[in-house]
C-alpha cells in the first residue's frame, strides 16, 4: 500500500480554491492566459453556444491575445488550423498578429490561410475592424497575391463558392498580378468583369456551356452549389453524389436522397464506401459532433 502519511485524505480547506465563475455560472480555477487561449483557439467557434454568445466569445479571445507575446500567437494559429482543424478562430488569430508583428505574420498565414474559404474569412474579420483594422495593408495583400499564384486555376473556380465576401471582392481588394492570359480571364470572371469566352480555363468554359444547355452539355466536375439554380435532373445529382468530397456527403446526404441521387444503381455504395475509406474520411478533418449531428438527422430515404 501507499504511504499513509502521504497519501491520507487532506481537508476540504487544502483544496485548491475556485476563484471565478465560468459561463454557466458554476465556480471554477482562472487559466493562465496561454492555457486559456489555447483552449478557445482549439475549441471555441465563434458562434452562441449553450452559456456564451458569440459576442462574448470573441472579446474574451481578443482579451486573452493581448496578454500572450507574437510567438506564442503564431504558433497556436498553425497549431489550431493544422491539429485543430479549426477555420474561424486561426484566421482570427492571423488576423491579430497582422496588426501586431506583419513578418511574423507572413510566415505563419502560408501555413494558416490555405485555402479560399480561409482567405475569404480572414477578409471579413479584417473588414469588420474587430482587430483594430479596416484595412488589409501590404503584409495580407502580399500574402493573398502569393496564395493566388501558387494555387491552380481549376482549384481557385472550385474554391469561388461563397459570398460577404466573395473571391471576386477579394481579388478587387488585393489587385493580383495574372502571370498568363488564361490566369487575367479568370480573375476578371471571378471579379464579374468582362471578359473573352475563349480566353477562359477549360472548367470555367465548360461551366459555362453546362448553363447555357444542361441537358445536353457534360456536367462539369464542380460543386453543386454552384450549379443547385440550374434544372438538374436526378442523373445529374447521382453523378454529383458520386464525386462529392468527404464533408460534401456528410453534410448533403438528405438532399441529396431528396434529389433522387441513390435511385441510380451503385450510388449508395460509392457513397457507402467513401463515407467509411479512413484516407478520405481523415482528409475531411470531421469532428466527432458533426458526424453525430449527421447520424441523429439522417433521413429515413437515405439508404441504411
Amino acid at each position: 500500500m501507499a504511504n499513509h502519511a502521504l497519501f491520507s485524505s487532506q481537508p476540504s480547506s487544502t483544496a485548491f480554491a475556485a476563484t471565478a465563475r465560468n459561463e454557466a455560472g458554476g465556480r471554477a480555477n482562472v487559466l493562465p492566459a496561454k492555457h486559456a487561449l489555447a483552449q478557445y483557439a482549439l475549441t471555441g467557434c465563434l458562434n452562441g453556444t449553450f452559456y456564451a454568445e458569440a459576442a462574448t466569445q470573441l472579446a474574451v479571445t481578443l482579451a486573452l491575445c493581448s496578454k500572450v507575446d507574437d510567438a506564442f500567437l503564431a504558433r497556436l494559429a498553425v497549431y489550431a488550423r493544422r491539429e485543430g482543424g479549426m477555420k474561424d478562430m486561426p484566421a482570427l488569430l492571423c488576423a491579430v498578429l497582422s496588426r501586431r508583428d506583419p513578418r511574423l505574420f507572413a510566415w505563419v498565414a502560408r501555413e494558416v490561410l490555405d485555402s479560399a474559404r480561409m482567405i475569404r474569412s480572414f477578409v471579413q474579420i479584417i473588414r469588420s475592424g474587430a482587430v483594430g483594422r479596416r484595412s488589409l495593408g501590404t503584409a495580407p495583400r502580399r500574402v493573398i497575391r502569393d496564395w493566388l499564384a501558387r494555387v491552380d486555376g481549376d482549384t481557385l473556380f472550385r474554391q469561388s463558392v461563397g459570398t460577404r465576401p466573395s473571391l471576386g471582392d477579394v481579388l478587387k481588394l488585393v489587385h493580383p498580378r495574372p502571370e498568363t492570359p488564361t490566369r487575367a480571364a479568370l480573375y476578371a470572371y471571378l471579379a464579374s468583369r468582362p471578359v473573352s469566352f475563349a480566353d477562359l480555363p477549360p472548367l470555367v468554359r465548360a461551366f459555362e456551356a453546362f448553363k447555357r444547355d444542361p441537358q445536353n452539355a457534360t456536367l462539369p466536375r464542380v460543386p453543386f452549389q454552384m450549379l443547385t439554380a440550374l434544372p438538374l435532373t436526378a442523373g445529374h445529382w447521382a453523378d454529383l453524389t458520386r464525386n462529392a468530397g468527404w464533408q460534401t456527403l456528410r453534410m448533403n446526404l438528405n438532399m441529396f436522397a431528396r434529389k433522387g441521387a441513390f435511385s441510380f444503381s451503385g450510388v449508395d455504395a460509392v457513397v457507402a464506401h467513401r463515407l467509411r475509406d479512413p484516407a478520405v474520411f481523415f482528409s475531411g478533418q470531421a469532428f466527432p459532433c458533426q458526424i453525430l449531428t449527421t447520424l441523429q438527422h439522417l433521413s429515413a430515404e437515405v439508404p441504411p
